[in-house]
């Protein structure tokens, strides 16, 4: 692989216009030539080799408004497994390309079902890597990322193609509304709804009653997932502003 490969591609950007890019990869051969490559393309690259010391780099690339620095992370299939769960786990969105060892093509679909967009496995061609990352940032731009496949929070995992929930490894039915409400809730960790805010997103616009109901299928959520619900660990109450989950 050489980024001689690339020698039709688009005129090159200056160094991060095209994007800020964190690379994880442990063969530093690999590493570095992968980040030339990109670099050559206009990306800007951070590069590291260790899984767990990545994370602090994503957190503190976060916005006020939890919006990622980073536009895209390339990680190995050997550190990036247990940052790719943890960043899924608290609800990050940002695409994630994942790098797997050679004879690995069968592991794709336990690393996307991780929470992974992309998975490549070596060897492969540095055009198909430049194409594979700028689609992923493409549908980031344009808000077309694919729905995960699971969301989990501790002992809650949903399933949103399913409509299936699992509590503690055991399967829980729930109405349709309250499904609606339970994936909007894990869809986003830690943010405030009012009620109103609920009504409209589950219930619609054009519905004709009061805030009352959006209590009563939360007192109903907490009783199928709390071990107390009195004392509730998943949906909390912000007191003169609503709910959250988290």
């Amino acid at each position: 692989m050489s980024s001689a490969e690339l020698s039709e591609s688009p005129s090159k950007l200056a160094v991060g216009q095209a994007g800020r890019i964190l690379l994880l990869e442990g063969e530093d051969l690999l590493r570095e030539m992968l980040a030339l490559a990109l670099k050559e393309q206009g990306y800007e690259v951070v590069v590291t080799s260790d899984g767990p010391g990545a994370l602090p780099s994503v957190q503190a690339s976060s916005s006020y408004h939890g919006e990622f620095g980073f536009n895209l992370l390339i990680m190995d299939s050997i550190n990036g497994l247990d940052l790719c769960r943890m960043l899924r786990h608290q609800g990050n969105p940002v695409p994630i390309l994942i790098i797997g060892a050679r004879g690995s093509a069968n592991n794709c679909a336990f690393y996307l079902e991780a929470g992974s967009d992309d998975y490549l496995t070596k060897p492969f061609g540095m055009r198909e890597f430049i194409a594979r990352c700028r689609a992923l940032m493409r549908r980031q731009r344009l808000g077309h990322l694919p729905q995960p496949m699971m969301l989990q929070y501790k002992s809650i995992t949903l399933y949103p193609e399913e409509c299936r929930v699992l509590v503690h490894g055991i399967e829980v039915k729930f109405s349709p509304k309250q499904f609606r409400l339970l994936e909007l809730f894990m869809s986003n960790p830690r943010r405030v709804w009012s009620r109103d805010q609920l009504l409209e997103k589950i219930w619609g616009q054009d519905f004709i009653g009061d805030s009352k109901t959006v209590d009563v299928h939360i007192r109903w959520l907490r009783e199928k997932l709390e071990i107390d619900p009195g004392q509730p660990e998943y949906i909390i109450t912000v007191r003169g502003f609503g709910y959250r989950f988290g």
